[in-house]
């Protein structure tokens, strides 16, 4: 009997690879993903995985054919593509979701990658500078990844148990991922600066920015109410992504 052959689909990154360091394997804009299978449904239902929080990327390192290639190394935008891929080859493109208190249905094969002009950027050079348009001081800041996430998080639950009134989430983020202020690189001066002098209108301006140079998935779509009205609504990531109408 033939050895048994696993289908697989090749999945285009957001970031198209461009922020990756040349060599890595993620720099070359492609990832292989292989089709899900009981497996990875068990993974999907670890009651341990879930309450870790880890569930979506164990799985989705479960299905990455290159094993050199790690989920914490992926940008959010390229891991949110895998994501999605990964969702479509294991239980179809139609994702039904509520809106408004009304059922709507996403066709996820017709997402694409936000559009990005990445002539702008240094190729395999994940840094990047922003002129606070208020106070006039310059900061340099990096994209996240899974792994910078997963300290996020940590750090936010951490939080919660002391005040649950006060996560701290944005200015926990703004930590990680701004490099230097003004050429400054030390941790305790960066620290300083977003929780007491980060001035809010700066604060919107850079996180404008961010969106625009940040590669990922555009997760809009348009849906229909029942009186015909249209939408256009940011389609949303719930339990129901990865286990529709399964087991209930």
């Amino acid at each position: 009997m033939a050895d048994f052959k696993f289908p697989t689909e090749m999945v285009d990154l957001p970031s198209k690879g461009h922020f990756y360091v040349d060599g890595h394997p993620l720099s070359k804009g492609k990832v292989e993903i292989k089709y899900m299978t009981a497996k990875e449904e068990d993974i999907l239902t670890s009651q341990n995985l879930i309450q870790q929080g880890t569930v979506i990327d164990v799985l989705l390192q479960s299905l990455i054919v290159d094993k050199s290639i790690k989920i914490d190394d992926m940008l959010i935008g390229d891991k949110n593509a895998i994501m999605v891929a990964a969702r479509i080859l294991g239980y179809g493109k139609d994702y039904q979701f509520t809106y408004d208190g009304e059922e709507q249905t996403a066709d996820l094969s017709q997402l694409d990658s936000k559009k990005m002009d990445f002539s702008k950027f240094t190729k395999s050079v994940n840094e990047f500078s922003f002129d606070l348009p208020n106070s006039k001081r310059i900061i340099t800041f990096k994209l996240l990844n899974s792994k910078d996430e997963k300290s996020i998080a940590s750090e936010i639950k951490a939080r919660k148990k002391i005040s649950k009134e006060n996560s701290s989430e944005l200015t926990t983020r703004l930590k990680h991922m701004i490099l230097s202020v003004d050429g400054k690189s030390e941790k305790s001066y960066i620290n300083n600066f977003v929780d007491n002098e980060f001035l809010s209108v700066d604060s919107l301006a850079f996180r404008q920015y961010l969106t625009s140079i940040t590669p990922d998935v555009d997760m809009t779509t348009t849906v229909i109410d029942s009186n015909g009205k249209e939408t256009e609504v940011t389609i949303p990531v719930t339990v129901r992504f990865f286990w529709p109408n399964a087991w209930v």
